[in-house]
């Protein structure tokens, strides 16, 4: 349901239409084929699946209800919005919020002023996304520039989609080596099965920009169109300076957009090539890689144009380390606080299949931890009020803080995923024992900002981030599995300030007396650092962290 409510709005000096746009969600269970090869209850919106995607314009008021017709708490995450001044709008489920309870509503306020670019929306209650609630979120652009580059938008959502239930897979991974992915699954394009992928209309000369948003939990993407030139001009809602690319490589989460001009001539059609690959899964022919097209249609009995098949070295493919932001943002200086997290994952003897970004596995806790800040007075500030499974990074106001994220000794890559801000990515390289080998470095003055990124398998890669956007972040591996089996961390962002500036809708506090979470005290709903009746963490062994600066 969408209805809209116009006003005028002064935006930058400038009069711009602005709009209260209302969407609505029945969030329930569907037995459904989405890729024709089996059925099962999978969860969806207003009776559907793939869940239409959402538009709105810069300056908008998104007002996003979630109807809870599930057996279970429900909660809508924002990907990408930074939420400024309402951290408990981000929907991370027993971080910022309990959930919606079974038989509840409940309406999330995004603006949209400050932001544009490509996101989605996804549940972040459990592995509810995994079995199908997410959809692309475009906020379109105000900026006449940006908008004089092109003709059209062109949305191509990837997905991955398994065979059964998440709960399922999710089991068997427990009793799986190494907690590895044990089967293949199929690929969605814009929320079909990829073999049966729906053409795109060309027209001659005319400059189209392709929103590519993988809403993929577990595996990449690559992305190219043989044929045709390539301006990257976003990553992740970040607008960067046009430069030339041949292709996008996207890891679970990340969005880019691209300008191509169309060809004048209609002698031929073309495939867009999407590559679905995986270092975790064993290599085996159709499967993994697998390699799909999305037809490409200037005429409609145009031949399909061919290209010889190039190595993937040889290809240009679009690099954060190379690009710009339109808003030239210099690089964050000086650094206040430093923090090396290392990635900690199942030993080979072990049945654990745990994974973490700090000394612990994540785990939630009965008092949802942006409560916790809120109403601890001082003793926000202190570690002693956050259970270890939070893995809770205490951040000042204002301070610069250097992210060292290190993959020493995991044979798989990562993924990190920032709820709260975009990053600026500033350098990546070998991770060795006490030391790092830089490869890759930002080029220019001014480092590109996003707020996902890969984490290749013995490899480190270094971010920074203002803490000015006060409440709690959370910071995890977007490889759903791994998420959900602790590789995870939250950023305590100036809870002496968001002690006076975030008041919580009175609303989500009913709903954790309905769900039976405390909303006052530490983790455990106690005053002080009296922890009793919270389980004891899962320490996972490995390589020491460090947090240096204050």
């Amino acid at each position: 349901m969408l209805a809209y409510t116009l006003l005028i709005l002064l935006a930058g000096g400038l009069q711009a239409l602005a709009a209260h746009v209302q969407v609505t969600w029945d969030i329930g269970y569907l037995n459904i084929s989405r890729d024709g090869l089996s059925t099962w209850q999978a969860i969806g919106a207003n009776g559907q699946l793939p869940i239409p995607p959402i538009y709105v314009t810069q300056g908008d008021i998104l007002e996003l209800t979630a109807i809870n017709h599930l057996d279970k708490p429900v909660t809508l995450h924002t990907h990408g919005l930074f939420q400024r001044n309402s951290s408990y709008y981000d929907g991370a489920g027993m971080v910022t919020e309990c959930g919606i309870p079974p038989g509840s509503q409940f309406t999330y306020i995004i603006e949209t002023r400050n932001q544009s670019g490509t996101h989605w929306v996804h549940s972040h209650y459990g592995p509810e996304a995994i079995d199908g609630l997410r959809a692309a979120l475009v906020i379109r652009d105000l900026d006449p520039k940006l908008l004089d580059e092109y003709d059209e938008d062109v949305l191509l959502t990837l997905e991955d989609w398994g065979q059964e239930p998440s709960n399922a897979m999710l089991e068997r991974m427990k009793t799986t080596s190494l907690g590895r992915h044990p089967n293949y699954p199929s690929v969605l394009i814009n929320g079909i099965n990829a073999n049966f992928s729906q053409p795109i209309r060309f027209l001659p000369g005319r400059r189209y920009r392709l929103r590519v948003v993988s809403m993929s939990f577990t595996y990449w993407f690559k992305v190219r169109l043989p044929g045709h030139a390539m301006q990257v001009i976003e990553a992740d809602g970040i607008h960067s300076r046009p430069s030339a690319v041949d292709g996008l490589d996207l890891c679970p989460g990340q969005r880019y957009s691209v300008i191509i001009t169309a060809r004048e001539s209609l002698e031929f059609n073309y495939a867009l090539n999407v590559t679905f690959h995986s270092n975790f899964l064993a290599r085996k022919p159709g499967l993994n890689p697998r390699y799909h097209h999305v037809p490409i249609v200037y005429r409609k009995d145009a031949p399909v144009k061919t290209f010889p098949l190039i190595e993937d070295h040889e290809v240009k493919w679009a690099d954060e380390y190379a690009m710009e932001p339109q808003d030239k943002q210099m690089l964050l200086e000086p650094v206040d606080q430093h923090i090396v997290l290392n990635v900690k994952a199942p030993n080979r003897n072990t049945s654990i299949s745990a994974h973490a970004y700090g000394d612990y596995a994540y785990a939630p806790v009965p008092v949802p931890p942006l409560y916790t800040a809120l109403t601890t007075g001082d003793m926000a500030l202190s570690p002693s009020v956050y259970a270890p499974q939070l893995n809770a990074i205490i951040l000042k106001h204002n301070h610069v803080v250097e992210l060292e994220l290190r993959n020493s000794f995991a044979p798989i890559m990562h993924t990190y995923h920032s709820h709260g801000h975009a990053f600026q990515v500033v350098e990546s390289g070998l991770a060795k024992i006490n030391s790092s080998i830089p490869v890759k470095r930002f080029k220019g003055r001014y480092p590109m900002r996003r707020d996902t990124i890969t984490l290749a398998a013995g490899q480190y890669v270094r971010v920074r981030i203002k803490a000015d956007n006060p409440g709690v972040w959370y910071q995890h591996c977007h490889q759903e599995q791994h998420n959900l089996s602790g590789m995870a961390f939250t950023f305590i962002e100036a809870p002496d300030v968001m002690q006076q500036t975030l008041r919580v809708p009175q609303e989500m506090l009913e709903f954790c007396r309905i769900l039976g979470h405390p909303t006052q005290g530490n983790s455990a709903g106690h005053f002080g650092s009296d922890m009793t009746g919270i389980d004891l963490p899962l320490a996972i062994n490995g390589t020491a962290n460090s947090i240096t600066g204050t």
